[in-house]
């Protein structure tokens, strides 16, 4: 096994959490420098909730200058990041202000890419370090991406190959996350369930990638085990402030990269198998990622050495509460797997890519569209998937 690696951490992300706390939106904004704002949301639900009138409300009570940007949609667009950055361009844009989930602080991120570098924010898609990004602060409204304290940002490509693409670059943290575990009371079970997925995920990803890490694996496994168990209170008690509060913290912390110490990671793989779904498809991506990860756990378990089937072993007892066999690893392994997916339909979430809406015609699509986002495969993470590997594991999940 890999020795402890060297890491840099750096969490900057100013967090301010708790009831009410988004009445100190335009302190905050004040407090890192913006005096031109850009709010940036989706359909209309921050309206609804009454987030955008109290927010906007503090913001013209201190003086500030701002224009509303909105549209964003799940699964957000490169064709409206380009619309939103030739506008905070023209009103000489010094701050964006996110309000709602993860596809409109991602679609915040690139905008604030393009302002800090004369209009360019494609190239640090495609491998080119982004070095500055102009300030964002972000409300969230929904416990699942976590990019509201990450390094990342995901946007369609529906100006060009219609893949969805990522980045990863340690200026795009928000400096400031304003946290209100209430205005995640109207989520509904399933954008929760889908929510509760996401976090997992984030973690999973960084727990399935060596070498591992005594302390960093203790971190995992609390996340995990509270997402486990507040994921289903939240969906069954929509205003239990414990249960959403525990949810927004997992899934900040989820994706601060605190989680990675000591890796080489983040890696996993159950992102790349996923991202094209909800890509292609639109589906929420929590739903994505809920059909193929147990099914990519499954196939290390099944087709990798003793190290991976030890880990998902850990896994399965840890998280997961499975007897521990120690003359059976895999059957220990076998069986977290198995209340793996016992807890994804207790969120309601789908197993199968049938339950996802992808049609069965599709898989050899499927498989050809997540191989492709990666130059052919194979999928690197924690074993290398290639065409035969994805093969397998799609399959498995038809219906």
């Amino acid at each position: 096994m890999k020795n402890f690696t060297n890491f840099s951490l750096f969490l900057y992300t100013d967090i301010l959490f708790g009831k009410d706390t988004e009445n100190e939106a335009s302190k905050m904004i004040r407090k890192h420098g913006g005096t031109r704002v850009m709010l940036v949301c989706g359909g209309g639900s921050v309206k609804k909730s009454g987030l955008f009138d109290t927010v906007t409300k503090t913001l013209k009570d201190d003086g500030l200058y701002f224009i509303e940007f909105g549209g964003v949609q799940p699964n957000p667009r490169r064709s409206l990041v380009e619309k939103g950055i030739k506008i905070a361009q023209n009103e000489k844009i010094d701050f964006l202000l996110a309000l709602g989930g993860g596809s409109v602080i991602d679609t915040a991120k690139v905008i604030a890419l393009a302002l800090a570098n004369n209009g360019g924010y494609w190239e640090f898609f495609n491998g080119v370090e982004a070095k500055k990004m102009a300030p964002v602060g972000t409300i969230h409204t929904i416990a699942a991406a976590g990019s509201e304290a990450s390094i990342s940002a995901v946007i369609v490509d529906d100006l060009n190959t219609n893949f969805k693409k990522s980045l990863n670059w340690a200026c795009c943290r928000p400096v400031f996350a304003i946290m209100n575990p209430e205005l995640t009371y109207s989520v509904s079970a399933y954008q929760t369930g889908a929510g509760a997925a996401d976090i997992f995920a984030h973690t999973v990803m960084r727990y399935f990638t060596q070498p591992f890490s005594a302390l960093g694996d203790e971190y995992c496994e609390a996340t995990l085990r509270t997402v486990v168990k507040y994921g289903p209170k939240a969906i069954a008690c929509p205003n239990d402030y414990e249960a959403r509060a525990e949810l927004m913290l997992a899934g900040s912390f989820s994706h601060n990269d605190l989680t990675c110490i000591g890796r080489d990671g983040p890696r996993g793989g159950e992102h790349g198998l996923e991202s094209q779904l909800s890509g292609h498809y639109n589906t929420a991506h929590g739903a994505g990622l809920s059909v193929v990860m147990p099914a990519w756990l499954q196939y290390a378990a099944d087709h990798g050495d003793a190290d991976h089937v030890a880990r998902i072993a850990r896994f399965g007892e840890k998280v997961f509460g499975a007897d521990a066999d120690f003359f059976d690893v895999k059957a220990t392994a076998d069986e977290g797997l198995r209340r793996f997916r016992a807890w994804i339909k207790s969120i309601g979430m789908p197993l199968t890519l049938a339950e996802l809406g992808v049609p069965k015609g599709d898989l050899g699509a499927v498989i050809d569209r997540c191989l492709g986002a990666w130059g052919g495969g194979p999928i690197p993470g924690f074993m290398p998937l290639g065409r035969e590997a994805v093969t397998a594991i799609f399959t498995s999940v038809v219906e």
